[in-house]
């Protein structure tokens, strides 16, 4: 069986709830291996000689209320095989666990705080899982953006000592997934590239254009100067039939709707004579390259 060596972070927001895995390894789709979480339970990274049903059922036992050391003890309990285990854990509350088997490749090891996890096998050095945990807790923003910037410090402090080839990113809340249906909020993976955490960062900001909701900040009133310029881009590109009349009307707006939905952004239609500045200014490219 194929190691999976890589470095990881396992990371709960206090203040969203939410819960994540981030990861980056020299192994073709990590994302596919080594991170678990459900939302309101817990995450956990499992790799090295990975045993993946340390995934699925810790995140059984953390359902059922258990800690994070007491679901880690309980999983090294039932395998024979445990000194070839790393492992990462991060229940609802915040509190972690880790463990790294005295078989695992050098350097490998793990750093634990409140909310997080770093673990790392087959590194350059400890510097690389000091440099997870240090940014981690040191950058602020969104869990994702914590997540991907303590990536990218680890791999700049040394990395995988084999080298780079796929990353991935995970983060899970109530009903956060398109259309709230799941908890699966960011499930982001590259699976095969030269520069797998830079890729990764790249999908991040398409994922914020395109699933975030708009902003206070990123709304744009509609006057009669603007309500020309977005039926003049939305005639040339088909979706508007109507004169050209510097009101932001019914027909205008469900124009606007439509291009809306067919380039993927539902999620920043305002109510109103409101536009994103997002979508505007991506309406403003797609008629300069039409």
């Amino acid at each position: 069986m194929k190691r999976i060596a890589t470095f990881s972070i396992v990371a709960r927001d206090p203040e969203t709830g939410e819960l994540g895995v981030a990861v980056q390894s020299k192994f073709l789709a990590v994302g596919s291996a080594v991170g678990w979480a459900k939302a309101g339970v817990g995450a956990i990274a499992t790799q090295a000689l990975a045993n993946l049903d340390f995934g699925e059922l810790g995140i059984k036992l953390l359902e059922k209320g258990y800690s994070a050391q007491q679901v880690l003890d309980a999983l090294l309990a039932l395998d024979p095989d445990r000194e070839d285990r790393q492992v990462g854990i991060v229940d609802a509350k915040g509190n972690s666990a880790a463990f790294t088997g005295k078989r695992c490749f050098d350097w490998a090891g793990h750093i634990t705080g409140e909310n997080f996890s770093c673990q790392g096998n087959i590194l350059v050095s400890e510097d690389t899982v000091k440099a997870l945990a240090e940014t981690f807790v040191n950058t602020n923003g969104t869990l994702a953006r914590r997540l991907v910037a303590a990536l990218d410090a680890a791999q700049k402090a040394g990395g995988d000592r084999r080298g780079r080839q796929s990353a991935s990113l995970l983060i899970v809340k109530e009903k956060g997934s398109y259309g709230g249906y799941n908890d699966r909020y960011i499930d982001l993976r590259v699976d095969d590239d030269p520069d797998p955490i830079g890729k990764l960062s790249h999908l991040l900001d398409l994922h914020e254009l395109y699933f975030n909701k708009t902003k206070p900040e990123e709304m744009v009133m509609v006057d009669e100067k603007l309500a020309t310029e977005i039926q003049q881009a939305l005639k040339k590109l088909g979706y508007y039939k109507g004169e050209i009349t510097g009101e932001y009307d019914e027909a205008t707006k469900m124009a606007y709707k439509d291009f809306c939905g067919w380039e993927n952004f539902e999620e920043r239609i305002c109510e109103g004579d409101v536009v994103d500045i997002n979508v505007l200014n991506y309406l403003r490219e797609k008629v300069k390259d039409s």
